[in-house]
């Protein structure tokens, strides 16, 4: 029998976005993830492409959480001939059907909006897939459990583990003819306030591992200090606080933080919207799923109803029209999409607007040039002067940090053959590398994108 393994990094290799691993055995040819690229438009424009592999011969796509950056691929694959079964833990088939549908709807308006005022350079725009093309990717969705070994095949059988990060996200372990291979995911962090701190691996002979903040360490920030004197500015100064976020886990999370400042009295009863049909669907499957999070459902329904949650386009545009000051809470979390361009657009020209980004900003996103300064921004083929207040927390993150990595591999008993750093930028992933050699003193490789390696197990 044929004992080789060929790993193919066909996303997610000296970048964080588009992550998808396809390994190829006598066996089974399995894809790990199955993401789209984000952030700087050469990345984007890789989403077009065929992948570079024979798609008809992968047998199974296991998913380790329900991130655009780790799903949004589906629906292309299938374009390119996948029939397969799509694996993942019941949260995150449930996350990744919200957001394929929700991708889909935007491509779709985005498409035709572009056709129809003509700022488009493609003689017609056409969405990267539909609404049906996404229906069709989610009929192959089938559910497995966590912490459970599941047969693949003969010699080849794989776990969910729990992972924090977002609600149903695991990292993935694989036996492969007796050798473990173990793709990290995207990691949480530990005393998370709505999910419960990730497993660690125990042992790994092929260490996949994601290195987005192998060069930092999150900040000690007094989290509710930051957010109430931000809030007593925005009131102060009679203006909007809008806040770009992701859909899952971090809308929910500043919805429970901006709850709990009210109830201990260090804000006043302003006026909070969320306005994300993505985050208002994400909130129910933290209802359906409650032994995936630790939030009691008490505190869930009181959550919910301290805030106001915007239903349609006509109630976005009631709230711009609302002249109270108030918080703003809207996809997308890197301003690439999604219902906070239109506040944006409105009201990143007033000095008494502040934005606030509370997530990673990838290369080439809105978000990152907001981060960097920049002093006008583009939206719908204008460009609008940023004159509103830009500020950052870092430590609501829902990606482990240096320490955190570090941390996660410290379980592991025996010293993997090889390590792999994925899901990163260059700088930091080369940080990464080299603190692991000193801590480890492990092997580590860099692999670049489309790169083939081939291991004889």
């Amino acid at each position: 029998m044929d004992k080789t393994v060929k790993v193919n990094f066909l996303g997610a290799a000296g970048v964080v976005t588009g992550s998808k691993f396809l390994i190829e055995t006598s066996e089974r040819n399995i894809l790990i993830d199955c993401g789209m690229f984000q952030g700087l438009k050469a990345l984007r424009e890789l989403n077009w492409s065929d992948l570079p592999v024979e798609v008809k011969a992968i047998d199974v796509v296991l998913l380790t959480h329900g991130h655009l950056d780790h799903v949004g691929y589906l629906p292309r694959l299938i374009k390119q001939g996948f029939t397969g079964k799509i694996i993942g833990t019941a949260p995150t088939l449930a996350i990744a059907e919200i957001i394929l549908k929700d991708s889909a709807k935007i491509h779709e308006e985005e498409a035709n909006k572009a056709n129809k005022e003509k700022y488009t350079k493609h003689k017609p725009a056409i969405p990267f897939y539909t609404k049906i093309e996404a229906e069709k990717t989610i009929a192959l969705f089938q559910v497995e459990l966590s912490n459970k070994w599941l047969q693949l095949s003969e010699n080849i059988s794989y776990r969910f583990q729990y992972n924090g990060h977002i609600i149903g996200a695991t990292f993935i372990e694989m036996d492969i003819n007796g050798k473990r291979f173990v793709f990290s995911g995207d990691i949480g962090r530990p005393n998370d306030y709505l999910l419960d701190d990730p497993k660690k691996p125990e042992w790994a002979d092929y260490l996949f591992i994601e290195s987005t903040y192998g060069n930092k360490l999150h900040p000690k920030e007094n989290i509710e200090e930051v957010l109430s004197n931000l809030i007593n500015e925005t009131i102060h100064k009679k203006g909007n606080l809008i806040i770009p976020s992701f859909a899952v886990e971090r809308l929910q999370t500043l919805m429970y933080l901006l709850w709990k400042l009210y109830k201990k009295n260090k804000i006043p009863n302003i006026p909070i919207f969320v306005d994300s049909p993505m985050g208002n669907n994400v909130l129910e499957v933290f209802k359906r799923f409650p032994k995936w999070h630790k939030l009691a459902m008490a505190d869930y329904n009181a959550m919910c109803n301290h805030i106001n949650i915007i239903q349609s386009y006509k109630e976005t545009w009631e709230t711009i029209d609302d002249k109270r000051s108030k918080i703003i809470i809207a996809g997308s979390g890197m301003v690439t999409g999604g219902r906070v361009l239109t506040y944006l657009q409105q009201l990143i020209d007033e000095a008494s607007t502040t934005v606030l980004l509370v997530g990673y900003q990838a290369e080439g996103t809105r978000g990152r040039q907001l981060q960097e300064g920049v002093h006008e921004i583009r939206f719908f083929g204008k460009y609008y002067p940023v004159k509103a207040t830009i500020k950052q927390i870092e430590s609501l993150s829902a990606h482990a940090d240096q320490n955190d990595l570090l941390g996660w591999m410290s379980n592991i008993k025996n010293i993997p053959e090889k390590v792999f750093l994925i899901h990163g930028e260059p700088n930091a992933q080369d940080a990464f590398r080299v603190k692991i050699k000193d801590t480890f003193n492990w092997n580590v490789t860099i692999p670049k994108l489309t790169d083939v390696v081939k291991l004889l197990i």
